[in-house]
């Protein structure tokens, strides 16, 4: 038996840990949650703007959808949810088109009054470029499944800039399933659940840990030696769920795997409505940014004041060791690199790895809950 108290540790207040540390709760387990942030909730953390009472997802916009049952069903156990329906524009030369790519788009795009059955001619005939070439990088990739038009208007720079690499060096499963709807259907996500927790992203996760069995312990570093709770102290003692980055938890032994991360300028602007949508992407060089985002959109029920709102414009660049991981660049040597990484934590007694850092892959929100709730199924103390 053990002499730490508590009969699991969770190395990340994200929704991975948070989740897998709530089932846990439920089966009379003790739990300590330890994170280095000053919050909890990950990068789907929230906070209130103090100047303008405006919701701000800091670390970008998070927007929950599934299509999963038993995910929809878990949330909503710790928040009710708005009828939030997200849609995004594009700004391309001056003019605003309708993301994701649908008949309003193409008609727009090529001023004209195509049929559905018009518009997948059109498409059809302008993917014929690469004449049945199996794609090798993204510009083939997108040229293949949307014809070069619509694909330099688009994608080609937008992608350019959020990874800061030319696309013909980029790998064509980027934009593998990109999305063409022949409709005038321009919801964002097609998934049977959609919405913002009521009472914003904060809540719900501190409804997750409202249990005495639950002790969280913030800016606190799993990699601190001086901490009672440090990797060298617990491992192998008691388990562990890590939800940090895999390579760090093995001192980089293989080298640093490659992620992009997320700069943000927010401001407060003076006026009622800046941008008339929550998210407005820009496709052109010409904006070092990738999107604009403007929260009040987000939760329109909400009363605001007057005159004010809020507006973050995001940039995207490769990570440092020091910055914050978002999007694995996943290159053949990051998948090589990753895979003797796996090797190694398969082999970690009485650890599991989880969430996007621990798996070195970019989920969804939906998909970390889901993946959480697996992995606790498949849990034995």
């Amino acid at each position: 038996m053990s002499d730490i108290e508590y009969d699991l540790v969770i190395v990340g207040a994200g929704i991975f840990g948070l989740t897998f540390g709530e089932r846990a709760t439920q089966d009379g387990k003790k739990v300590l949650i330890i994170d280095k942030r000053n919050h909890i909730g990950g990068n789907a953390y929230s906070e209130k703007n103090p100047e303008t009472g405006i919701e701000v997802h800091k670390y970008g916009a998070h927007l929950f959808h599934t299509s999963n049952d038993e995910v929809w069903e878990y949330v909503n156990r710790f928040s009710s949810f708005t009828n939030y329906i997200h849609r995004v524009y594009t700004t391309h030369k001056g003019e605003v088109f309708p993301m994701p790519i649908n008949l309003g788009t193409i008609n727009q795009f090529f001023h004209s009054n195509y049929s559905p059955d018009e518009a997948k001619a059109l498409v059809a005939k302008q993917s014929e470029e690469l004449g049945g070439k199996t794609p090798e990088n993204l510009d083939e990739q997108g040229v293949s499944l949307i014809g070069r038009p619509l694909y330099e208007a688009f994608i080609k720079n937008y992608t350019a800039k959020q990874w800061q690499t030319d696309p013909k060096l980029l790998d064509p499963s980027i934009i593998k399933r990109l999305p063409v709807r022949y409709n005038y259907d321009n919801r964002y996500f097609n998934d049977k659940y959609e919405g913002l927790p009521v009472n914003g992203y904060a809540a719900l996760f501190e409804n997750m840990i409202k249990n005495e069995n639950i002790t969280v312990k913030l800016e606190t570093d799993f990699f601190d030696e001086s901490y009672k709770f440090s990797k060298s102290k617990i491992v192998g003692k008691v388990p562990v769920v890590y939800t940090g980055p895999i390579d760090k938890y093995f001192d980089y032994e293989y080298g640093q795997l490659g992620w992009r991360t997320l700069d943000f300028e927010e401001s407060v602007e003076n006026v009622d409505d800046y941008q008339g949508i929550g998210a407005m992407n820009y496709a052109d060089l010409e904006q070092p940014y990738t999107r604009i985002l403007e929260f009040k959109h987000f939760h329109p029920e909400r009363e605001y004041k007057a005159g004010k709102t809020v507006i973050v414009k995001e940039f995207s660049r490769f990570a440092e060791k020091n910055d914050e991981p978002y999007y694995p660049v996943n290159t053949p040597e990051d998948a090589k690199n990753f895979e003797l990484y796996k090797k190694r934590a398969d082999a970690e007694n009485n650890v599991i790895f989880g969430g996007r850092l621990g798996v070195y892959k970019y989920f969804d929100m939906h998909q970390v809950f889901a993946s959480a709730l697996e992995a606790y199924k498949s849990f034995s103390f």
